[in-house]
């Protein structure tokens, strides 16, 4: 069912961006657990399978039901691009035991016979002793399944995160949302997600996904009066590698006035390009290590990612740059501490043929 977020007039422009490398371990976890159809993820799923098969998931796999919402407190808001595991962590394990028995209950009750299950009733009956194991099981899959990756991770996420905001500040809220996924739109104040599922990990049917949910400034997610969210005006955007196909829209606390949406460049982000060659013509044009740096950049990248998936020196990658860069093939952007590098049209069409 779709998703209605009505925002003032100051919201749109107002769109921050954040990662979260909790939910991406949140959202691993769940890829594996209900892999669906072959896709993009197909190469890490084969990579990770051993690390996986060394884990014990089972507490996660049961508080994330088919039908409804996981506990909330282990999807905490991220707070900006630069957001550290240790501190969402942190977060995590700080969560008030009464809190979290009542969100583990609603996540619980969303799965037959999980509540009365002998896992189910030791977390209920010491909540706080759970908030702790989960949180060091979640740190457990972070370590193997998602930080031996987090540098390229991170990199594309920070790249996809500088696009849109390059987008937003050239088009405005319809030049951003219009290429953020086929299920977002953006008319009059009213963000649309057509199909759309809650951040806290859950699917179709959930709550916030079922029927229509509405958000104004000054109500709640039924517009009934009170604060919308925690983060002020405006919208939260966090870009997500292992977020499903489609996006997951947020109107309850945490995750109000956020969305959740796959980032682009997905499908070559698992495949080393370091034996991909580019064309030969190119290369006699270039020199083979400039035609490798342009070709790599489908997407806009910076230079330490470009010489750890080209496995090359950084100071050869950044002379490659500087030189395509001063003959108007490249263009660089300065987004919070990294330049991220990208191709302009005269560039794209070069790496075309």
């Amino acid at each position: 069912m779709p998703f209605h977020l009505r925002c003032g007039p100051d919201d749109a422009p107002h769109c921050r961006f954040a990662v979260s490398p909790l939910w991406e371990t949140r959202s691993a976890v769940r890829a594996l657990d209900r892999p669906g159809p072959p896709g993009a993820r197909l190469p890490w799923l084969r990579r990770i399978q051993v690390a996986a098969s060394g884990l014990n998931l089972a507490p996660l796999s049961l508080l994330t039901p088919a039908r409804g919402c996981g506990p909330r407190f282990l999807a905490p808001r991220p707070a900006d691009p630069y957001t550290r595991i240790e501190d969402e962590l942190a977060r995590v394990r700080a969560t008030d035991p009464a809190a979290a028995r009542a969100e583990l209950e609603r996540a619980l009750a969303a799965t037959p016979g999980a509540a009365v299950s002998l896992r189910g009733r030791r977390m209920l009956e010491d909540p706080g002793r759970a908030v702790k194991e989960l949180a060091d099981l979640l740190e457990l899959a972070w370590r193997a399944l998602i930080e031996p990756d987090w540098p390229p991770l991170h990199a594309l996420l920070e790249a996809d995160a500088a696009f849109h905001a390059r987008r937003l500040s050239g088009g405005g809220p319809e030049g951003l949302f219009a290429e953020l996924h086929p299920d977002v739109s953006w008319s009059d104040g009213t963000l649309t997600v057509a199909h759309a599922e809650p951040p806290e990990h859950g699917t179709d049917g959930a709550e916030g996904a079922e029927g229509t949910e509405e958000t104004d400034r000054a109500g709640g997610a039924d517009g009934t009066g009170g604060t919308a969210g925690t983060a002020g005006p405006g919208l939260l955007l966090v870009p997500s590698v292992f977020c499903r196909p489609g996006p997951a829209a947020g109107a309850g606390v945490p995750w109000d006035r956020a969305l959740v949406y796959p980032a682009r460049g997905l499908g070559g982000l698992w495949e080393s390009a370091s034996g991909e060659q580019p064309p030969e013509v190119l290369s006699r044009l270039l020199g083979r290590g400039r035609a490798a740096v342009l070709t790599a950049l489908e997407e806009p990248a910076s230079t330490t990612g470009l010489a750890r998936r080209l496995g090359l020196a950084p100071s050869s990658v950044s002379a490659h740059l500087s030189a395509l860069r001063d003959a108007g093939l490249l263009t660089s952007h300065r987004y919070g501490h990294q330049v991220l590098y990208e191709r302009t049209p005269l560039g794209i069409a070069l790496a075309a043929g």
